[in-house]
């Protein structure tokens, strides 16, 4: 006769499971949890929740409360579905199951989850890559058509302005149609410069020389004043394989944007950091090796319903903009295999965030 298995091999199973895993009894206590389950919720694990109602667990969680205590109620339970969790932004996938009885009673419901957070904003990249593509095609049209007719409207403008030196008000008139066809001129070059495939130059790079670049580049374009710009980049940072002159223009248009945005006042602060490999908790992936650059400025802020579109080409809030500059930094940086991040809220400021693989970077296929 075989030997029983132990009951504390199932709780060690349930425990060790790379899942989150919530058990429920049909009364509503909670009969089982574990320590994925309490990471991917974020909440502190206590001895004393098991026993307790569920919704105890929940109660900052309502919309998994609503699936987890539908479960005896549903028609339908979902296979694979996919959740939101509003306090903290995860993205989750989940199973629900009912528990049987050895008679095919219902006992309690089981819900399966995994953090699919990585996944979802991968698939985001993958998404915004496909629209750049489309959008690029036609931008590239757009700019070359509208390329030659605005340089021969500034030729033609500069030689009839010199034929009426005599008349200063139409000399006035034919000076506003210059400098507006050189301002639309520049932004058909920024857009033809956006759509083009990024061809990378890589070598060893130094972040600290490349913010050093950057600074008096940036500072060429919005003039500094008042602001104070504090660099703190270790003297021991690892070098990052990529491409110096573009990594360049990253932190220029990021500075830029930080002097537009503070006026003349205030404070950036530049900050480097390494950050190590590291393996991802209930996944499969491992975090790279990493240089992570900070841009923070301590302005006004931005609202979060702009937050969410400042990386989208041809959206800006500038009167006069191209609201290309940070759909170009991105393109650059997904290029370095990086990510750009950004945390703002009206009044405290802005940081920008981006992160580079300490190795080689492959090139962005649009």
């Amino acid at each position: 006769m075989a030997k029983p298995i132990e009951p504390r091999f199932f709780r060690d199973l349930v425990t060790s499971m790379r899942n989150g895993v919530m058990a429920i009894l049909r009364d509503g206590r909670l009969a089982a949890i574990n320590g994925e389950a309490y990471r991917i919720l974020g909440v502190a694990p206590s001895p004393d929740h098991v026993g307790a109602h569920f919704g105890e667990l929940l109660r900052d969680h309502p919309e998994l409360l609503r699936v987890l205590g539908g479960a005896f109620d549903a028609s339908h339970l979902p296979n694979r579905a996919e959740l939101r969790l509003k306090p903290t932004g995860t993205v989750i996938g989940y199973t629900l199951s009912l528990v049987r009885d050895d008679r095919g009673r219902v006992s309690g419901a089981a819900l399966f989850f995994k953090d699919l957070t990585l996944v979802e904003q991968a698939e985001e990249r993958d998404r915004l890559r496909d629209r750049l593509a489309a959008l690029g095609e036609m931008a590239a049209m757009i700019a070359h058509e509208v390329k030659n007719p605005l340089a021969s409207i500034e030729v033609i403008a500069g030689l009839m302005r010199r034929q009426v030196s005599d008349r200063p008000d139409l000399q006035a008139m034919l000076a506003d149609v210059i400098n507006e066809a050189k301002m639309a001129n520049s932004i058909v070059l920024e857009v033809l410069e956006f759509v083009r495939p990024v061809r990378l130059q890589v070598d060893l790079t130094r972040m600290a020389a490349v913010i050093e670049d950057a600074i008096p580049l940036a500072e060429a374009v919005i003039p500094r004043r008042g602001t104070r710009i504090d660099v703190e980049v270790p003297a021991d940072l690892p070098p990052i394989v990529g491409d110096r002159q573009q990594l360049c223009q990253v932190m220029t248009n990021l500075l830029v944007n930080a002097l537009e945005a503070l006026g003349g006042r205030g404070s950036i602060r530049i900050r480097a950091a390494e950050r190590p490999s590291v393996a991802i908790p209930a996944s499969d992936g491992v975090q790279p090796h990493a240089v992570v650059v900070s841009v923070t400025d301590d302005g006004p802020g931005i609202a979060a319903d702009i937050a969410e579109r400042i990386f989208n080409p041809f959206y800006t809030t500038k009167h006069k903009g191209s609201g290309l500059g940070l759909a170009i930094v991105r393109k650059i940086v997904d290029a370095h295999d990086g990510r750009i991040d950004v945390a703002t809220a009206p009044g405290s400021g802005t940081t920008f965030t981006v992160t580079l693989p300490v190795g080689l970077p492959g090139q962005l296929a649009f």
